[in-house]
């Protein structure tokens, strides 16, 4: 009996395991893609050819490819020979999946060919996939080629080398431009990634010297101040490819391309990266944009040269590549310019921390992956670098990047943390395992410091799972600040003691966030909030005008995190609020300064610096102010607050623009389009495939009274009008303000997209 209970228990624990080795498992070798964008019909018809090859353990008789649920497929082809196929409904994302017939099974590691010919309309354009007369384009998530893996599967998304041609004029995507048949741009890409284009207007900054290879591609009617921003971003990024070069070996041999756009910003894949078109009129590179261009160059190498594939791929393409990316941005503004990014990363990780799963096992589909993978991720891997040694880490990380450009399985997050463990040991083994199968359960727990003869001890407390290493920081009552080493077992207590006669006022355990946390807050004493819950409460406090409270709240804040550039903005919008010029001048002047300021930092120090300029009667310097705050503006708050204070601080200098008198008369007709409540009269000033739901919305309007205030010039073809409105919709009436975007078409003058609506 004992013995069959034994081969039930072995049969259970090996069959999936045989499955899973018997299983049918496409990898993409190359893409190959021509798309034909109909503008007037809104579709783009594709022919897409994939090579594949079967790295499973059984023959494939089929081969199953997932694509955008409103595409129609007209017909698929294997090795050029009509194929059968099967649409169905993919779970997983709201996809298609089309199961293709082959015509003879294919056996493991031998290979095939699919060609699937195809429509996708696009009903309404977004950052994902647009069709327009001002800038088409369609990024990899809109799923607009077949691919047998998808971001939604722990896989990862196929990547390959590709060839992509599209019949349509300044085209960008990534890899060597080449010219193709009939007027057609086409890409030969040699690294792996994904198609992708984009279309639009620019004006091409090449570098020169230790910047060649590297292009920045502005907005057409950019100024000589932009090109120079330009140029200095050419320089930053040929700086990160020369850092990560002297890591890793030399750069592979592809464009790295950095790209204006007004949407789909932050997406980047073989060294083309989206950047926003206001950041060439921004004073200095911002936090994000220079994290961004960091991750693309590290992508170079790492999913681009040596593919990253297999299960947990979105902890080596996105923690990994984040924790080098601050490595880098480190090394070129000093470990305290960096210091905001960390805290932003443990913030955005903090919110899912409660919820989150295992890292090895995320994917996109996870409603956590985007606060946890790439942010949890890069502190994963800095615990490691800081546990196993720099220098080792690095050693480690490029023999496998070596491994993996010639294996087929390319770099694995399998592979890797076996070189890992390795080098490391059993310790970095149970640390490794903990973090990345495992849900966190670390929380670091420390006492109030007591004196115990000539030093001061601090009980400490681990209610994790694994043992601890870490530094506890003490700061004297004279502001000296003292560190003492620790190690706290799983489930177990410790103590630091701290070497010093002098009285201590603050301790806290872990002051660099190495280890995630389930919880944060308890991690000092006297004790003080997490610094996501303090920033809601100073938040809500400045809302509610609690100017004192707001104070307090930003202080404590600035006492636990002290380059924390939220903190200080809200502090001196607190001290403002107190009419503390002076003091809340001096914070706002420095939040300029800072090496690697957010957007955010720099259109809310503006905003306070032209309030205050109005308070002294300075209009002139406060428009000045406010229309940095304009352009620095990403979220809707510092935007609403910046237009509306400009058009004020213009009027009181007697220096407001002048109106463009064809702005003024396209909004006076879009005004009676609107009110005609006739669906196709308003969808005619609208450039195709814009404001859909606001074309739906309209309907009913009895009134739509429009003042334009103000418009500015932002390319060639883009106008921005500040504009008022008063409105009687089915008897209620609002007014407010808005901002309209106005482009020039081949038509005319249209409405591309409404950036603020304040109307109530």
């Amino acid at each position: 009996m004992k013995t069959f209970l034994s081969l039930i228990f072995m049969l259970c624990v090996c069959a999936p395991a045989a499955a899973q080795t018997a299983s049918v498992v496409w990898q993409v070798n190359s893409f190959d893609v021509a798309a034909n964008v109909q503008q007037a019909e809104r579709t783009l018809n594709a022919v897409a050819t994939l090579n594949a090859t079967n790295v499973g353990g059984s023959a494939g008789r089929t081969l199953t490819v997932r694509l955008n649920s409103k595409a129609s497929v007209k017909s698929v082809a294997v090795a050029g020979a009509a194929a059968t196929f099967r649409p169905s409904t993919e779970p997983r994302g709201d996809l298609q999946k089309i199961e293709i017939s082959l015509p003879a099974a294919v056996a493991p590691n031998g290979s095939t060919s699919v060609t699937v010919t195809y429509a996708l309309p696009v009903e309404s354009n977004t950052g994902l996939s647009a069709i327009s007369p001002i800038g088409t384009q369609f990024l990899p998530l809109a799923f607009w080629y077949p691919m047998p893996n998808t971001p939604y599967t722990v896989r990862g998304a196929d990547t390959a080398p590709f060839r992509l041609s599209v019949n349509l004029p300044n085209v960008i995507s990534s890899g060597v431009e080449k010219n193709a048949s009939g007027g057609s741009i086409a890409f030969e890409q040699t690294l792996h990634s994904q198609p992708f284009f984009v279309q639009g207007d620019w004006d091409k900054v090449e570098g020169a010297a230790d910047g060649k290879g590297v292009v920045v591609l502005m907005e057409k009617g950019m100024g000589a101040e932009e090109r120079k921003r330009a140029e200095s971003l050419i320089a930053f990024t040929s700086a990160a490819r020369a850092f990560y070069a002297g890591t890793f070996g030399p750069a592979p041999d592809v464009p790295v391309r950095l790209v204006a756009v007004r949407r789909g910003v932050g997406f980047s894949d073989g060294g083309t990266v989206l950047i926003d078109a206001d950041t060439l009129r921004l004073p200095k590179i911002d936090g994000a944009t220079a994290l961004s261009v960091a991750e693309t160059v590290a992508r170079l190498w790492i999913s681009g040269q040596t593919p990253v594939r297999g299960e947990g791929s979105g902890v080596l393409r996105d923690g990994l590549v984040r924790f080098l990316a601050t490595q880098f941005l480190e090394k070129q503004f000093g470990k305290d310019a960096v210091q905001s990014e960390l805290y932003r990363e443990r913030i955005a990780y903090a919110a899912v921390a409660q919820r989150d799963g295992p890292l090895a096992r995320a994917s996109q589909l996870d409603s956590t992956y985007f606060g946890s993978v790439p942010n949890r991720g890069a502190m994963f891997w800095r615990l490691v670098d800081r546990k196993l040694g720099h220098a080792v880490f690095v050693e480690v990380l490029k023999g496998a990047l070596q491994a993996g450009k010639t294996e087929q399985a390319g770099l694995t997050l399998a592979g890797f943390r076996q070189a890992l463990v390795a080098r490391g040991g059993e310790s970095l083994k149970s640390l490794v395992d903990q973090q990345l199968d495992q849900v966190i359960d670390t929380d670091l727990m420390v006492g109030l410091p007591q004196q115990r003869q000539a030093d001061w001890v601090s009980a400490l407390r681990n209610l994790g799972s694994i043992d601890v290493n870490v530094t506890v920081a003490a700061t004297t009552d004279r502001g000296e600040v003292v560190t003492a080493e620790a190690t706290v077992p799983a489930k177990g207590f410790g103590e630091a003691v701290f070497k010093t006669p002098a009285k201590i006022v603050r301790v806290e355990v872990d002051p660099e966030k190495f280890y995630p946390q389930m919880d944060y807050g308890n991690d000092m004493m006297p004790r003080a909030k997490d610094l996501p819950d303090a920033l809601n409460e100073a938040t809500l406090q400045l809302g509610g005008q609690d100017f004192v409270k707001a104070e307090a709240t930003a202080r404590a804040m600035l006492n636990s995190a002290p380059r924390f550039q939220e903190a200080r903005i809200l502090l001196a919008r607190a001290l403002l609020g107190q009419n503390k010029l002076d003091e809340a001048e001096k914070l706002f002047r420095s939040a300029l300064e800072e090496g690697l300021p957010f957007t955010s930092t720099l259109a809310w120090a503006n905003i306070g610096l032209g309030e205050i300029a109005m308070k002294r009667n300075q209009a002139a310097e406060a428009a000045k102010r406010f229309n940095d705050a304009v352009i620095a503006s990403r979220d809707y708050p510092s935007s609403l607050a910046a237009r509306l204070a400009r058009i004020r601080a213009e009027a009181a200098a007697n220096n407001a623009p002048a109106v463009d008198p064809a702005v003024q008369a396209f909004v006076t007709q879009l005004s009676q389009a609107v009110v005609s409540n006739k669906k196709a009269e308003l969808e005619s000033k609208i450039v195709s495939g814009e404001l859909v739901k606001f074309v739906n919305a309209s309907i009913g309007t009895e009134a739509w009274e429009t003042k334009v205030v103000r418009t500015e010039q932002l390319n060639a073809d883009l106008i921005a009008a500040d504009v008022q409105i008063r409105l009687n919709k089915l008897g209620t009436v609002g007014s407010g303000t808005a901002v309209l975007m106005l482009a020039r078409t081949p038509s005319g003058l249209k409405l591309s997209g409404i950036d603020l609506f304040e109307v109530r």
